[in-house]
């Protein structure tokens, strides 16, 4: 019999709050994450606002010197742990060390580090770089840094696949504990790529919005008028437990993992496959994964980044698994608020699916205004609404044509 995983804490930091509750208040209430960007000089920048983190104070949470030795996105990563680790009560000591594991995905690692030492390299000379350039830029840093902080030994790595990193994290770690590797996950994903560079990068593609005159409502999912993404940074991270290790320490437990499915388009390199065949793959593998049938998923985290292609591509994919019976299903992109954390949207979107369970809340897409013929379900526009699903669909699509999709339901004994 397969191994029951369930979800004990729940931690986050995002453009709306350092924290799950502040960032929940903040969906509900239908805040943008918007601003004009602060972190670097984007006046030559087709879009110079971006979805930050605000307020966030790593010295005061770690400690100057430990600080310094992170990324920011794995600063995010280590304070989203430590508040979810917190909320479950789940202690790390010789008796269990071993059988907790870690997988925190990312796009694309400590870029801020690497950027900011390039320039030191070029403006100093090569024995002028940090030492810690390369653990603070690899991927795994922060998986690595965060196991020898709370003393976790168990299984350790990091998923890189694009903007699916978060859910395939997410996914992978439960796979990991139905299969025996481990008792409990530490697992989620954490980015920090608003930079220059990778606006720029992102201004080339035209994947990104550029209302830059009223940047909180540039991201708007499904809306005819759309035009691009809003670039978000942030984390979100979950304690994944085997039900009978959760019970036997008396955690509470917050929602059960019931579904899990991942497929690759196999068609283009940042653009999603005709119709979202690759999207409807991993939305009816994650269904059989899950035991599920149709008319079981009471809502849907779309992934819904607010780019024509994407929100065209992933309302036909949901037609194509769902049928009719998408027109019933609420779907709502929080991306709207956030902004697209990329490698970490999908970890923030399952914390938040957590919470639609937990409070009986649908969290809207906000700046709905123009609907669009080809974008015709109910994507909870504008305002959050009354719900009790019992299961809930979050869905992730990377550049690379990575898909990934996860269905978490509400725990019965």
């Amino acid at each position: 019999m397969r191994r029951r995983v369930v979800i004990t804490g729940l931690g986050c930091v995002s453009p709306v709050g350092n924290n799950v509750k502040d960032t929940w208040d903040a969906l509900l209430a239908g805040k943008s994450g918007a601003a004009p960007i602060t972190s670097f000089d984007a006046s030559a920048h087709k879009t110079k606002f971006a979805a930050e983190v605000k307020g966030f104070d790593a010295p005061a949470l770690f400690g100057a010197r430990d600080a310094r030795k992170m990324d920011r996105f794995a600063q995010f990563a280590a304070a989203a742990t430590l508040e979810a680790l917190g909320q479950s009560g789940l202690k790390i000591d010789e008796s269990n060390r071993d059988r907790v594991g870690i997988l925190i995905g990312t796009g694309i690692g400590g870029i801020l580090t690497l950027l900011e030492q390039v320039e030191v390299l070029r403006e100093r000379g090569p024995e002028r770089v940090s030492p810690f350039l390369i653990p603070m830029m690899i991927s795994d840093s922060a998986a690595g840094m965060i196991a020898i902080r709370v003393g976790v030994r168990g299984p350790n790595m990091s998923i890189a696949t694009a903007c699916a990193s978060g859910t395939n994290s997410i996914g992978e770690a439960a796979e990991m504990i139905r299969r025996g590797s481990a008792d409990a996950m530490i697992a989620g994903a954490s980015e920090a790529g608003i930079a220059a560079v990778s606006m720029a990068g992102m201004n080339v593609m035209t994947a990104l919005s550029v209302r830059n005159d009223a940047p909180e409502k540039a991201s708007r999912p499904f809306d005819k008028n759309r035009d691009g993404f809003l670039m978000g940074e942030g984390s979100g991270i979950l304690i994944l437990e085997e039900l009978e290790h959760a019970k036997a320490r008396g955690a509470k437990i917050l929602c059960e993992f019931t579904g899990y499915g991942t497929s690759d388009d196999a068609h283009h390199i940042s653009a999603p496959a005709e119709n979202g065949a690759g999207a409807a793959i991993s939305m009816q593998l994650a269904l059989e994964n899950g035991g599920l049938g149709v008319k079981d998923i009471g809502y849907i985290n779309a992934h819904g980044t607010s780019t024509q292609l994407n929100d065209k591509s992933e309302t036909a994919a949901i037609k194509t698994v769902f049928g009719e019976q998408a027109y019933n299903i609420p779907i709502s992109s929080t991306k709207s608020m956030t902004g697209h954390l990329l490698g970490a949207s999908g970890a923030l979107e399952a914390v938040i699916c957590t919470k639609v369970i937990l409070e009986n809340m649908l969290p809207p897409t906000i700046n709905y205004e123009t609907p669009d013929p080809v974008c015709d379900l109910d994507y909870v526009p504008n305002q959050p609404r009354k719900a009790e699903p019992e299961y809930v669909m979050s869905n992730s699509f990377g550049f690379g044509g990575h898909n990934a999709t996860l269905i978490l339901g509400r725990y019965k004994a």
